[in-house]
């Protein structure tokens, strides 16, 4: 398949600015496959769709404010640093993008917070944006990471055209995240509530964690019409023995078992076994999943509307049919879902 496939029109005013004013009660789109039927329900109503011995697929990665703001030696220019990965914890090194990136050379200093107690070094050049830092404190590495943490504000994705709100830092959040190591929500998580995963444990839904660390890859652009030329980042993903066991308990006895997300779909994609089952497995994943795609693990899922020309859409259109998501991509823009990060959900089964 083409690039080119996967544009739609998408009005400016259906990308979600703010989350639903409960995490349950966005809207959810279903999708069965088998019937090629189309419903309207909210999203706690997912509960009708799953079982006893049914499993859900959770990425429990946590967002980590990634977002800082520091002001260059000398000039005093505001820049905005995006902190990546950490790549020595000893030497305090990061990976990081910048902005405005011209201003920022080798050797620059640049001062954070308003007591300038954080201050940082540019080390090397990665690519026309990214930049390596070195963080000069002298405080222990749990005293630096808490530093960090307090300066930092929740990476709300660019689209959202307004200031990190108090509630972000909660509601750009799973409430099951865990491990973390992200620099964006894996956002199909967000619409459970408490009460809601209660329920369904109360049920007898088997969840079952993975952790994939998302990385800004995730919303690369592709740039090229023949996507089998398009190559992904390498995100960080764990998968434990426990887990693994209970996705193979779900496909061993014929069960629902639903991957909750494309970061969640990604992960145990990336660990089949030559029989079709889940391995345990900590490692990287560059995994790009487009039509036409076999899939070996879930056989439902839950994800966020997407953007005209991701990654993201690519990967859900390779398990619905591209076809069949084509129609409901075109029945979510007249019903006026809202898309991407804070917006409803579909449920694909």
């Amino acid at each position: 398949m083409k690039l080119s496939h996967f544009s739609f029109d998408l009005p400016d005013e259906l990308l979600a600015e703010h989350p639903s004013e409960h995490r349950d009660e966005s809207r959810l789109m279903v999708l069965n496959r088998a019937k090629q039927t189309i419903e309207h329900k909210q999203f706690k109503d997912i509960i009708d769709y799953f079982d006893e011995g049914d499993v859900m697929i959770l990425n429990n990665t946590k967002v980590f404010p990634a977002r800082l703001y520091g002001n260059k030696e000398k000039t005093g220019a505001r820049i905005e640093v995006f902190l990546l990965r950490e790549l020595n914890q000893d030497q305090r090194l990061w990976d990081v993008l910048v902005d405005p990136a011209r201003k920022i050379r080798i050797g620059n200093k640049l001062y954070f917070g308003e007591d300038e107690t954080l201050v940082a070094e540019v080390i090397d050049n990665t690519t026309s944006r990214g930049r390596t830092l070195r963080f000069l404190y002298d405080g222990s590495y749990h005293d630096f990471r808490k530093k960090l943490t307090e300066l930092g504000e929740t990476p709300l994705p660019k689209y959202i055209n307004r200031e990190v709100e108090p509630e972000d830092e909660e509601r750009y959040q799973t409430i099951y995240a865990k491990n973390e190591g992200a620099v964006a929500a894996p956002t199909a998580g967000l619409h459970f509530s408490k009460h809601l995963l209660k329920r369904l444990e109360i049920k007898g839904v088997e969840l079952a964690e993975v952790t994939l660390h998302v990385g800004l890859g995730t919303f690369n652009p592709v740039e090229v019409e023949d996507l089998s030329k398009h190559k992904m980042d390498s995100e960080e993903i764990i998968i434990t023995e426990a887990s693994a066991a209970i996705v193979n308990n779900g496909i061993e006895h014929k069960r629902r078992v639903c991957a909750v997300g494309t970061t969640s779909m990604r992960t145990v994609e990336s660990a089949v076994s030559s029989v079709g089952r889940l391995n345990d497995y900590e490692g990287w994943t560059n995994k790009f999943i487009f039509p036409p795609y076999e899939f070996s693990i879930a056989n439902a899922m839950i994800t966020n509307f997407h953007t005209p020309k991701s990654t993201l859409l690519m990967m859900v259109s390779a398990f619905a049919g591209h076809d069949f998501m084509k129609k409901a991509y075109e029945e979510a823009v007249k019903e006026k879902y809202k898309f991407y990060s804070y917006g409803d959900a579909m449920l694909i089964i």
